[in-house]
């Protein structure tokens, strides 16, 4: 147990420095009394940094979920074993994720497609790159601008001679 000394002073410091962040953080307010006379961007700053904060917060407070489940696995001695398998897991990694309970293998390495953006699967689909599941037959390869340009455009007759 004495080998992984070291990793509890880490996570626990860590984890002082997150609960002193988390109960000394300081509600940003506004200044204003009212956003009438204020310009868009102003308030676009206030919003974002308000959402920026929020995302820390969720962030910390993740992190200190699984400092704590780290401790806890070190008090239990089930710390440096996977959680799926049950091999040791190589100190080269709990030195680099401390807060780890699998090994390298078992790590969560899928992309969670519940959290990608929408826009994601519009955004690859263009008429010089066809999605290839797509059914050929129904697709439109004409130049929709060129459409678009003869049915009204600032030019004048005498623009397009």
């Amino acid at each position: 147990m004495a080998k992984y000394d070291e990793l509890k002073i880490t996570l626990q410091k860590r984890l002082d420095e997150l609960e002193h962040s988390m109960d000394n953080e300081e509600e940003f307010e506004t200044t204003e009394l009212s956003n009438y006379d204020n310009h868009p961007a102003d308030n676009a700053t206030d919003l974002a940094d308000k959402h920026t904060r929020l995302a820390l917060r969720k962030h910390y407070e993740e992190e200190i979920e699984d400092i704590k489940e780290a401790l806890a696995a070190i008090d239990e001695g089930t710390y440096g074993v996977c959680s799926e398998c049950g091999k040791e897991i190589p100190m080269e990694r709990l030195e680099a994720v401390p807060t780890t309970t699998t090994c390298v293998e078992h790590a969560q390495q899928e992309v969670n497609e519940e959290i990608r953006p929408v826009e994601e699967s519009l955004l690859n689909s263009t008429t010089d790159q066809p999605v290839e599941d797509e059914d050929p037959r129904l697709r439109d390869y004409s130049n929709s601008f060129e459409i678009l340009e003869e049915v009204g455009s600032s030019d004048t007759p005498s623009d397009k001679q």
